[in-house]
């Protein structure tokens, strides 16, 4: 089942980032999807199905975005030691 968000915002906020309605739209969803990514709510496979791209799509994103892929070094290190 999918659910649907709307979000009300003024026509000038998309013609001020010189963007058609749609394309900031498109913007917003996929802003969002690389915020829950970094912060750890979603993953990388599910952030790619909401945005009806390829994982790796996703991920070449996060680098437009300057969201690493990579986890915080202090998880890596503790991932490191733990293995």
């Amino acid at each position: 089942m999918e659910r649907q968000i709307t979000i009300n915002y003024p026509e000038v906020l998309a013609a001020s980032l010189k963007m058609a309605s749609g394309e900031f739209e498109k913007e917003i969803k996929t802003l969002s999807m690389v915020k829950l990514y970094e912060l750890g709510k979603v993953s990388s496979g599910m952030a790619a199905k909401v945005l009806d791209i390829t994982r790796i799509r996703f991920l070449d994103l996060l680098s437009i975005y300057h969201v690493s892929y990579f986890p915080e070094a202090e998880e890596l290190e503790a991932d490191f030691i733990n293995a």
